[in-house]
């Protein structure tokens, strides 16, 4: 079915949207000038002292007329309209947002960094699903003048590049943040040791109380801020463990973490307020330091009674919750911010790290949770955050249902999943039901349901040595084969369709791991048994067609990086990749050896393996999945 041309009088159209409109129409069936079967749409902005919804879309003689609020809300109707069916006279509606601000955390660190392109292209969806609120998360990868060592050899964004995407988000009526780190989650600069011993205190913690720390952190945050019209910033600051425990510990002896934090904290703001700065900062240290399990969610915890009075007025606290599906949680936690003094800018996830493809269905359950007591507590700022833990194999892309859903219960107060699903094919421009289909990755036979986040296991399997076998106990004696042979199959026809050509990394995945499920098993139950004509069936039909299937998969992930990301960061997944390929070199020769008589043994198919996790749903790191050696350097 071709799209629906929406026609918008271009010079008639308010000034605010112009950009806007263009920008959209570099992709989307957007027309500014007439055309053969184009619908025609006029915007108009609303009096801004009236009380009405934040979009309404009536229709009329001549077409329809979208009465806006704000920029976003002008292009979410857009979205909308041009997600409504085809053939069919369009409906009016209106919609009023949940929240004053709603938005994306894109994941820039992580070796993957967008290219403009595909950052562009993110914002324009973001636009049609109506989400105003961006934020590139760059721990080293942004320009910092004087210092060459930040994101080197990382990608890095120059100002020149963040200009340029501040300037397409404006136009699309999003704001963008910086988004950096100020205390922790600083080992990618940190490992410089000769240029940055002077401020480091452990090998991923900023040295507290050091001046050469916040000499450092001036130029840090001019730089960050310096390309944005927003004087917002997100400084971090989460997940510092082991906050004081290193040379800070030798210069200054033990300290209370609370009173390090806090001192840390007054130091960052003030640098923040003299460069005319509004900053917010994850919240989780300060949950932390009040409970005996130094956990953020643990309700039994006791924060100190000095800890309000410590934290700066200036200063956001970022509640982030990507785990929980009791809405009890998300009530006492808010409740617990305001206590505190603050209401929270609240932080679900879209559940796409540490894995090839996100974890769909949790993501679901936990945005219906998070978002519904969101709705109910009046919460007025949430976004919704992207990873990519342990080196970014995932597509940036793959989670834009989470983001359609998320959009869908910020404007919606009763979720519809047809106008979620339509939404999503017009703004995402792909089918639901096939992306959920690539969450199957994971999502194998016997799942116990949404609230249950499943293991990397694709992960796992693609990773695992194919003659060690770590992993291998794990996966528990049912063939997987069958069911990613099927997967294979159906990604591959959904990737033929229109726009989901990013459906082809699945589907080769699958296509791989449906050879690599079984094989080591495969060739040790054969090994044991002495069947020599077994094993030289197994090296022709698993062993050769696996490497080959190998191959186009590290070709097919590399496509997608380029397309996506700049290319530094993508020989971290080289490696991986080329790590797989000459171990099964070297199983192909080592078996080759032993039926032609050369060898008398191989004993890693000797080996009797172990379980060493009880976890039905093990999320695995690389370096534990790839070796049992601990330090494979």
């Amino acid at each position: 079915m071709s799209p629906k041309i929406c026609f918008v009088n271009i010079e008639k159209a308010p000034a605010e949207l112009r950009a806007g409109l263009k920008a959209l129409g570099t992709e989307y069936p957007v027309a500014l000038k007439p055309a053969a079967g184009a619908f025609r749409v006029d915007f108009r902005p609303a009096n801004s002292e009236s009380t009405g919804p934040d979009l309404e879309v009536r229709p009329g003689r001549e077409g329809l007329t979208v009465t806006y609020r704000r920029p976003i809300h002008a292009f979410r109707a857009l979205g909308r309209l041009l997600a409504a069916p085809a053939g069919k006279k369009q409906p009016g509606f209106s919609e009023t947002a949940a929240c004053r601000t709603a938005g994306v955390m894109w994941e820039c660190s992580r070796n993957g960094v967008l290219t403009l392109e595909a950052a562009k292209a993110l914002l324009r969806r973001m636009a049609l699903m109506g989400l105003n609120l961006a934020m590139l998360y760059t721990e080293d990868t942004y320009e910092v003048p004087g210092e060459p060592f930040f994101g080197y050899l990382r990608g890095r964004y120059t100002r020149r590049e963040l200009k340029e995407i501040d300037d397409y988000a404006a136009a699309l009526g999003i704001e963008m943040i910086p988004c950096i780190q100020a205390l922790g989650h600083l080992a990618q600069i940190l490992q410089w040791s000769e240029a940055y011993r002077s401020v480091t205190d452990t090998s991923r913690i900023l040295l507290v109380g050091a001046d050469q720390t916040y000499r450092l952190l001036e130029k840090m945050i001019a730089a960050a801020s310096a390309p944005f019209r927003s004087r917002r910033i997100h400084v971090g600051m989460d997940e510092a463990h082991g906050l004081g425990t290193g040379y800070y510990k030798t210069l200054n002896g033990e300290r209370r973490t609370f009173d390090i934090m806090t001192e840390h904290l007054k130091r960052v703001v003030e640098i923040c307020r003299k460069q005319g700065l509004q900053p917010m900062m994850w919240s989780d240290m300060f949950f932390r330091i009040g409970s005996a399990r130094n956990s953020y969610y643990d309700l039994e915890a006791r924060i100190p009674d000095e800890v309000a009075g410590e934290i700066p007025a200036e200063m956001d606290l970022v509640y982030w919750d990507y785990y929980n599906t009791d809405p009890e949680i998300y009530r006492r936690m808010i409740t617990r911010h305001r206590s505190m003094g603050k209401d929270p800018i609240v932080a679900p996830g879209a559940w796409n790290w540490n894995r090839f493809w996100p974890a769909l269905p949790f993501a679901f359950k936990t945005l219906d949770v998070c978002l519904g007591v969101c709705r109910e507590e009046k919460i007025k700022e949430i976004f919704i955050t992207t990873w990519g833990d342990n080196g970014m194999e995932n597509d940036t892309f793959s989670t834009l249902p989470a983001l359609q859903y998320f959009a869908e219960h910020i404007y919606q107060a009763k979720f519809d999943r047809r106008l979620f699903e339509r939404n999503f094919r017009a703004a995402g421009r792909g089918e639901i039901s096939d992306y959920l289909l690539a969450s199957r990755l994971d999502y194998l036979p016997g799942h116990p349901g949404p609230e249950t986040l499943p293991g990397n296991h694709s992960k796992r399997i693609l990773w695992d040595d194919p003659l060690l076998g770590l992993c291998e106990p794990l996966l528990g004696r049912k063939s997987l084969r069958p069911h990613y042979r099927d997967l294979a199959e159906k990604l591959a026809t959904a990737a033929r369709q229109p726009g989901q050509e990013r459906l082809d990394f699945p589907a080769q995945l699958a296509r791989t791991l449906a050879l690599k499920c079984d094989c080591r098993k495969n060739l040790a139950a054969a090994y044991r048994a002495g069947d020599r004509r077994r094993l030289k069936r197994l090296l022709k039909e698993e062993v050769q067609p696996l490497r080959r299937e190998m191959e186009k998969l590290w070709k097919t992930h590399r496509r997608i990086w380029l397309d996506t990301y700049k290319p530094f960061g993508l020989e971290a997944l080289e490696i991986r990749y080329g790590g797989q390929l000459v171990r099964l070199q070297t199983l192909l020769d080592r078996l080759q050896d032993y039926l032609a008589g050369r060898t008398g043994s191989i004993p890693e198919l000797e080996t009797r393996l172990l379980a060493f996790t009880a976890s039905p749903q093990p999320t695995l790191g690389y370096r534990r999945i790839a070796t049992p050696t601990a330090d494979p350097g």
